[in-house]
Order: structure tokens, then C-alpha cells, then sequence
């Protein structure tokens, strides 16, 4: 089956001019570029307009896409520090300070990630231990008879006429 592409190279699909909406067709480049999107953070709403789609018919066609939204940016991110590798590599000097400039970002990165995982990991606090009501009225009672004794011998000493 021999498949008829439009100007701008995408396939034309069966039914062409025939009544109602021709079905959207998921090329690869526009897989490429959903995930690149989703890389940017884009919404699905801003991604289906860019497309120029609704947002029922990109989840339809692209839904492996955006089940993989948290890697997007990772890939990304991959993507460059491999082509600047390969170029460093290659003798490219403006390309090993590229990528010796990604090395660094990415470090900082790391750090910021490791101590974000320190800060939410609370201490474990010591249990304190719950007294009961007749400890406290045992503790409470020790505590008044301490004071009663010193206000006894705050008096005695006033009293006294040496």
C-alpha cells in the first residue's frame, strides 16, 4: 500500500475530501515534538493547540507520550549532554565548554536534590514519656512540700533573734 504525502510531508490519510473531519494522523515528528513539549512543561491544553488538535484526540494518539511526562525533561537533558560529548570529543573546543558548563550545572543539580531529601526527612523525636494522673499528683505534692519547707524556713530565719 503506497502512502500519498501532502506538501509539508505528512501522509495523507484515506478518505481525503470525503465528507466530515479527516482522523489525525501521529507522525513521528509530531511525537518529537509533543515530547519536547512536554519537556518545556507545557500544559496539555497549550500542547493540543499546537498541534492544532483537541485535547481528547492528543490523548488518544499520543497517550505513551504523556504517560511519560516526568522523563521528558531528563531525555532532554540526555539528549544535550550527549551531543556535547560527541562534538567535545570530535576536537569542538566551543563544545567541551559547553559541555564542561553542563557538567557543572548538573553537579549543582545533584547537590540541591541530595539536600532537598536531607531537609524533608524529619529527625526521629524521642518519645516522651506520658506520666500518668498520680505521678503528676506524686510530683505536684513533692513540689509543695519543697516549698512549703523553704517558706517555713524563710520565716524561722526572720523570726529568730540571735
Amino acid at each position: 500500500m503506497s502512502t500519498n504525502f501532502d506538501l509539508l510531508g505528512d501522509p495523507i490519510p484515506e478518505g481525503w475530501g470525503r465528507r466530515g473531519r479527516p482522523p489525525h494522523m501521529a507522525t513521528e515528528k509530531n511525537r518529537n515534538k509533543v515530547m519536547l513539549l512536554l519537556a518545556m512543561g507545557w500544559s496539555n491544553a497549550r500542547i493540543a493547540n499546537a498541534l492544532g488538535i483537541t485535547q481528547p484526540t492528543l490523548r488518544k494518539n499520543y497517550f505513551q507520550q504523556l504517560r511519560c511526562r516526568d522523563l521528558a525533561r531528563d531525555r532532554l537533558e540526555g539528549a544535550r549532554l550527549d551531543l556535547a560529548w560527541e562534538l567535545a570529543k570530535a576536537g569542538n573546543v566551543g563544545a567541551m565548554r559547553e559541555f564542561a558548563r553542563l557538567m557543572e550545572r548538573n553537579d549543582r543539580m545533584e547537590l540541591e536534590r541530595e539536600l532537598a531529601t536531607e531537609a524533608k526527612q524529619p529527625e526521629k523525636q524521642v518519645a516522651v514519656e506520658r506520666l500518668g494522673k498520680k505521678v503528676m499528683e506524686e510530683m505536684r505534692a513533692l513540689d509543695a512540700d519543697a516549698d512549703l519547707m523553704a517558706e517555713l524556713e524563710r520565716e524561722a530565719t526572720q523570726n529568730a533573734r540571735h
